[in-house]
């Protein structure tokens, strides 16, 4: 009998592991966790998608849509790189850092978002300053050149577990920051360039859904 329990209690927990890993794959493979709490999505969407390339790579056609900013956005640009941080913790304290810096510039989900079309143009509000123009996109290199009248930048654009990440060398993201909220020169713009300079290889910009 005792045999039989230890048996049929093992074979419970084997059931129950199979099933929480089944549960674990889709939550980070899906974007089906849209109305969980935004610091359980935000922890879910860090797990190994802190690096640019590899599972997250867009292609052209899931890059064109309507992008909404839900939180700052961090990358690297090597698991190598990444890990030499310090791993995915370090990727989400760098965008716990970024948060009040965006706050104070007046990044809200409100008025910052992008559309990409499939006519090859795009429509963008960052800060609340509307930015209009052409794109190109190289799925091999996960680079989007944007071209407009007020700025021609260029970012990467990785897959998330609850949409895209758009992202910048921190030099680009400063002048877009410049750009779109006539800061320039402001202490919280050198926040985020000095935050750039203590890891190798990251990249920083926005996350939307």
């Amino acid at each position: 009998m005792k045999k039989i329990f230890i048996s049929m209690a093992v074979g419970a927990l084997l059931v129950c592991g199979c099933g929480m890993n089944g549960m674990g794959t889709g939550m980070l493979s899906g974007g089906q966790n849209a109305n969980t709490t935004a610091n359980t999505g935000a922890t879910i969407g860090n797990i190994l998608q802190s690096v640019l390339g590899g599972n997250s790579k867009l292609t052209q056609q899931q890059l064109v849509g309507t992008w909404t900013y839900t939180r700052p956005g961090c990358a690297f640009t090597s698991e190598k790189l990444l890990a030499q941080a310090g791993g995915e913790v370090v990727a989400s304290e760098i965008k716990t850092k970024l948060q009040p810096s965006y706050q104070k510039v007046g990044i809200t989900s409100s008025n910052t978002q992008v559309t990409f079309n499939q006519d090859g143009t795009f429509s963008a509000k960052i800060a609340g300053r509307n930015w209009t123009g052409k794109y190109t996109f190289d799925a091999a290199n996960s680079k989007v050149t944007m071209q407009g009248l007020l700025l021609n930048i260029n970012c990467y654009a990785k897959r998330n577990s609850d949409g895209i990440g758009l992202l910048f060398e921190s030099k680009k993201l400063l002048t877009l920051l410049q750009t779109m909220s006539a800061l320039s020169g402001n202490q919280t713009l050198q926040d985020v360039g000095e935050l750039s300079k203590n890891y190798d290889g990251v990249r920083l910009g926005f996350d939307m859904k």
